[in-house]
């Protein structure tokens, strides 16, 4: 953030050095606060273009085998332009490559959910996967993976769409 930071105000020193630039090649007939315009349109440009961006770059680092499995765009008041374009400020991606079998119950995989959001550090959360059931839970080390209903009952299992992303990808590739 700190980078992000010192790159919009060279952004802006950018912005104020082609209105000061105008001016000049206008002989000073171009209006003073030209300056000052020029510099904050450019910092706000910088900002949104990073805004923007921030999803696509995210997405290119990933590693092999890590899957965006769900992405969450988001409109608010104090950016109007996300009204007509939308910006993806977090995703969840699946880390598919390493996900496991369980060997006692083979319709149990185990997954590492990757949570991403703008701004903030990104946060890998084990799940189990019921493709029969189609459901997950976290991963605890208390975890049974016995049939019986009785041993299952401490865990909360959150039912998942049939058409949910994770559940395609892990059912269909492990």
């Amino acid at each position: 953030m700190f980078w992000e930071l010192i790159a919009t105000v060279f952004a802006g020193i950018g912005g104020a050095g082609i209105a000061l630039f105008l001016r000049k090649i206008s002989k000073q007939t171009a209006p003073k606060w030209l300056v000052p315009a020029f510099a904050g349109v450019a910092m706000l440009g910088f900002q949104v273009q990073g805004e923007y961006d921030w999803y696509e770059h995210q997405t290119s680092l990933l590693p092999e085998g890590v899957v965006v499995v769900k992405s969450v765009q988001e409109e608010t008041v104090f950016r109007p332009w996300s009204y007509a374009f939308p910006q993806t400020m977090r995703f969840m991606a699946a880390d598919v490559a390493n996900s496991a079998k369980n060997k006692i119950d083979p319709n149990l995989i185990l997954v590492d959910l990757y949570f991403f959001e703008r701004r903030h550090v990104a946060k890998r959360v084990p799940q189990i996967i019921d493709c029969v059931q189609g459901a997950r839970t976290d991963f605890l080390q208390s975890f049974s993976a016995s049939s019986e209903s009785e041993a299952n009952i401490t865990q909360e299992w959150h039912q998942l769409d049939e058409d949910d992303l994770l559940l395609k990808t892990l059912c269909n590739q492990v």
